[in-house]
């Protein structure tokens, strides 16, 4: 499913007559004006998976951002925008086929970490908790507590409910279960599994950062099943060579002046991980 056709950023020229008229002023950056301009990254045409490839610094999220902030994207975690996004966003044009879906979002890298921090923080104040309540247990259980008014009915209850269960038991009826019992890298992958449903526009910023390589394959599946059953379309930035193995994903090189269209198995990082095993392939027989 196509819903974003196309996306035109300003160009060197456009950049240059704005920065003019800016010239009386003093910034310490013009951020994200002279970031994808250097590379002639002027427009993108997209497919149902379309993928922004290149090293750090190449401008790949920048034009992610720049995207998700000129529809309106939906988004967890605030980004530094400086103060100059919005004139650089009315300088941008965006070519779109009926209306994007609500529900549409752009997934970055905090917003990953953010929510596994948020769980552990959470799990971690259960297992305090836990802990305490084993404790507790043993002091309801064997105490000498003897109800002598109504202040104490509470007290009297928990003191059955310890008499009348192990210790596990107990634990167990007086806390609720870890928020998730998950590694990193499967909470990492509930994120996106929750946060991408059926008929959307769905922007991933490097999604592979705390996936394990089997878990990076999993989201290459379930990307390729919602665009291709579920009316989903996809915008990544990525230098994973899972995730550029998509497959029919078109991929712009960012590293490439002109930035250019190249198959996956062209680009730069990928044959230096092809020439790497090809050298050491006697030791995998």
């Amino acid at each position: 499913m196509i819903y974003l056709k196309s996306f035109h950023f300003p160009d060197g020229d456009r950049e240059f007559d704005f920065l003019l008229k800016e010239k009386r002023q003093c910034y310490d950056t013009f951020y994200p004006f002279k970031i994808l301009s250097r590379h002639r990254f002027e427009q993108m045409d997209f497919e149902p998976v379309t993928i922004v490839y290149g090293g750090n610094g190449s401008g790949k999220s920048t034009a992610l951002n720049v995207i998700a902030e000129k529809l309106s994207l939906s988004r967890d975690t605030i980004f530094n925008k400086s103060n100059f996004f919005p004139d650089y966003l009315k300088l941008c044009s965006a070519e779109i086929i009926g209306k994007i879906p609500a529900g549409s979002r752009i997934i970055t890298s905090d917003d990953v970490f953010d929510y596994m921090l948020n769980i552990r923080t959470l799990n971690e104040g259960i297992d305090r908790k836990r802990a305490s309540l084993f404790q507790e247990y043993l002091d309801i259980k064997y105490s000498s507590f003897q109800m002598k008014s109504l202040d104490d009915y509470e007290q009297l209850k928990r003191k059955n409910r310890a008499r009348s269960s192990t210790q596990s038991q107990f634990v167990r009826k007086e806390l609720m279960d870890n928020i998730r019992e998950y590694s990193n890298g499967e909470s990492a992958f509930l994120y996106f599994s929750e946060k991408i449903g059926e008929n959307g526009l769905f922007l991933l910023d490097e999604p592979e950062n705390s996936l394990s390589p089997a878990r990076q394959q999993e989201l290459v599946r379930f990307i390729e099943d919602s665009a291709r059953f579920f009316g989903c379309q996809f915008i990544i930035s990525t230098h994973s060579p899972f995730l550029l193995a998509i497959r029919y994903a078109k991929i712009y090189d960012m590293d490439e002046d002109p930035v250019d269209v190249k198959r996956w198995t062209q680009l730069e990082s990928v044959r230096a991980y092809f020439d790497f095993f090809m050298e050491h392939r006697e030791e995998f027989s």
